[in-house]
């Protein structure tokens, strides 16, 4: 199963041949003749439509619609905020389950969204055009305003504002050689309609996690309504719940996060030197205070469980990470392939005059990306691999800045805001503010005492910045003395000040507001460099690499995944090379010989209990030979009839080297199979009313 792809070599691990399966392709260039031509199937335009308008994105996950009433398969760790917002620590569904014996019972996810992908139109030119001529930061800006104004003028309804059952994004592909306008129908009543005890989903714990064998129903249910009532999807995924076939090709639909296969050698280096080091350092520090933090109570168990996965994800993502970039034979492959490129070019005067030397302009910008990174990720971005961006990911300070932010930019034209506050995107921002959401106030003090304890660790007592957040306070007292005295808890004191603009943000008593309107200085001049020096250089370099490429390889070439709607394609199958060898399936039967009964190999209480009701030979996980990563969790996995076959939720470490390369020896996504789901909701939890509207056995 495999087949030359000239179009890819650059960005692939060998320079000349490259599998089959590689690729998280867009659906508009999705290779279909290719994927037909390699896996023996029959796919077409119609296919395609059918498997897009049926592949959802919900929060940071995909999902997949199996049903006429708008039920959607996701993974059970895609709806854990969504559990956790609806338990309390004497009604704990990630404990029990969540087992809905009506429609009428589902309850809604506060704040939960779900898009599907409607329409993809082209406006490269358009941004390119708003940038011509332009340096630094008038250059972004003047892209930000025109993206904008493209945002808003094709996505307004009749009355000029753009609807709340709509959302339009301009995404950038090929690092900067094109720009699409991705236009989604959007869905802001979210129910839970199934989700297992959390021990079903986890099991093995962080031992098992991103490996193989695995043995985890991770899986759930959420249901799109609209006015009220369930959506209606007549054209869904039909659910298929037979035993899987190994070597059968199959088709996995989501949003991955990113990747960096495009990025230069030199950028990589960065990332392995810069990036990678103090995403792992700080968030390993993260989660020792919330372990310690865990073990004071069953109540702060509870609080810190869902918290302490997202990290423990995080940390061992960027192990495999690292793992990558410094392995030698990885990296030299990746050499090779960019040696490649820059002969293509080099050997064409024409396409060489055009692109101008890239790679030196990116070397270039390389120490501006190591001086400012640590500031910028700490204090104003995220930090790299979507560990835990300003504030440690404290609710109250992201209500608050979102708060302060939104009003002093309303108060300009929607086309000179900062772009994630233009018209067009209000209405999700209005969203996830308004959403009633539990607040911790012991969860939210340690990770405000986290990050400004951090932030001063890394920039240095004497960093005038640290002094505009800290003043005369320790980060122990000023995080304590901001979450206690904050009343943004209350989503009517949220809704009050959004609507109150900036006079209402200015006149608020409320000292976390106060707090960051003081520091809108040091951190928007943060913002300001990091454009100026680093995102346009690197923006108007890249895009005139991605022209290169184009011109030398043609326009078969795969984006890097941007977190947009993607098709990738593969095996059933398993693995042979050294570290991880394993068959594609495992079974309830291997479920119950790996169980010890103790932590974290105890099986779920109702799962164990049901142990006589299911078929031991019935296949729990399988391992497909598809292109996927983070934020592909939840893709449905589809077969050339449309069938579904399981939701993607894990890859394995090897796998994670992903980002930089695709590398078809230990590249493996785990699948939770729609026959575990149909076992688990038939035989453990009676939910017989989901088997039944599944056309399940």
């Amino acid at each position: 199963m495999r087949l030359l792809l000239l179009a890819t070599s650059a960005l692939a691990l060998s320079a000349t041949a490259a599998s089959a399966d590689e690729g998280m392709w867009t659906f508009d260039n999705f290779p279909v003749a290719r994927a037909n031509q390699t896996l023996g199937t029959s796919i077409d335009q119609a296919w395609l439509d059918r498997v897009r308008l049926n592949t959802v994105r919900f929060g940071g996950c995909s999902a997949g619609v199996v049903s006429g009433a708008g039920l959607v398969l996701t993974n059970n760790h895609c709806v854990a905020s969504c559990v956790a917002n609806l338990s309390t620590p004497q009604v704990n569904y990630a404990a029990t389950g969540f087992t809905p014996r009506t429609r009428e019972e589902e309850l809604r996810c506060p704040g939960g969204t779900a898009e599907i992908l409607t329409d993809i139109a082209d406006v490269t030119d358009r941004v390119r055009a708003a940038g011509q001529g332009l340096t630094g930061q008038a250059f972004t800006r003047a892209r930000d305003a025109e993206i904008g104004r493209i945002e808003q003028e094709l996505c307004a309804g009749d009355d000029g504002t753009t609807p709340a059952d709509r959302r339009c994004q301009v995404v950038s592909l090929y690092r900067g050689g094109q720009f699409k306008l991705y236009s989604y129908k959007r869905y802001t009543d979210v129910r839970l309609a199934w989700a297992p005890e959390d021990r079903a989903a986890t099991f093995g714990g962080d031992l098992d996690n991103f490996s193989f064998p695995r043995f985890a129903i991770d899986a759930a249910f959420i249901r799109l309504y609209e006015n009220g009532a369930p959506v209606a999807t007549p054209t869904h995924l039909i659910w298929n719940d037979d035993q899987p076939d190994e070597g059968t090709p199959v088709f996995v639909s989501g949003i991955p996060g990113s990747t960096q296969r495009l990025l230069t050698q030199d950028q990589l280096a960065t990332v392995r030197d810069v990036v990678l080091p103090m995403d792992q350092l700080i968030a390993s520090d993260l989660r020792g205070r919330l372990v310690r933090y865990s073990q004071e109570s069953e109540e702060a168990a509870f609080i810190a469980m869902d918290p302490i996965v997202g990290l423990e994800n995080t940390y061992k993502r960027g192990l495999g990470r690292m793992r990558a970039l410094t392995d030698a034979g990885f990296m030299g492959r990746r050499a090779e392939a960019e040696a490649d490129f820059r002969a293509r070019v080099a050997a064409d005067p024409a396409i060489a005059a055009a692109a101008a030397d890239p790679w030196t302009a990116l070397s270039d910008v390389q120490p501006a990306v190591r001086e400012l990174y640590t500031a910028y990720a700490l204090l104003e971005g995220g930090t790299g691999i979507g560990t835990t961006g300003p504030a440690g990911g404290s609710a109250l300070f992201g209500w608050a800045r979102t708060l302060v932010r939104a009003a002093q930019e309303r108060e300009k034209p929607s086309a000179e805001r900062l772009p994630e506050y233009g018209d067009a995107r209000l209405s999700a921002v209005q969203t996830a503010l308004f959403a009633a959401r539990p607040v911790y106030p012991e969860l939210e003090q340690i990770r405000m005492e986290w990050w400004l304890s951090k932030t001063r660790e890394w920039l240095t007592v004497d960093d005038p910045r640290v002094r505009a957040l800290l003043g005369t306070e320790s980060p122990e007292a000023l995080s304590a003395r901001l979450v206690e005295g904050s009343t943004l808890a209350d989503p009517a004191v949220r809704r009050a000040l959004w609507e109150g603009g900036l006079a209402a943000i200015e006149a608020s008593e409320d000292p976390l507001i106060q707090w960051v309107l003081s520091i809108q200085e040091p951190t928007r001049a943060l913002r300001a460099d990091w454009e100026a020096r680093v995102q346009a250089p690197t923006e108007q370099a890249s895009e005139r690499l991605a022209a290169a490429r184009f011109a030398a390889y043609g326009d078969t070439v795969y984006p890097d995944a941007t977190g947009t709607l993607r098709l990738t394609y593969g095996l059933i199958e398993g693995s042979d090379v050294p570290g991880q060898r394993f068959g594609p399936f495992t079974t309830f039967g291997g479920l119950w010989d790996r169980a010890t009964g103790a932590a974290p190999f105890d099986v779920a209480p109702k799962l164990l209990a049901a142990r006589e009701a299911i078929d031991p030979d019935t296949v729990l996980n399988m391992a497909v030979s598809s292109d996927t990563i983070g934020g592909s969790s939840g893709s449905p996995v589809v077969t050339e009839a449309g069938e579904i076959l399981g939701a993607n939720f894990d890859s394995t470490v090897l796998t994670q080297r992903n980002a930089y390369g695709y590398d078809r020896d230990v590249n493996r996504s785990v699948i939770v199979t729609t026959g575990a789901v149909t076992s688990a909701l038939r035989d453990v939890y009676g939910m017989q009313r989901l088997v039944e509207e599944l056309g399940a056995d």
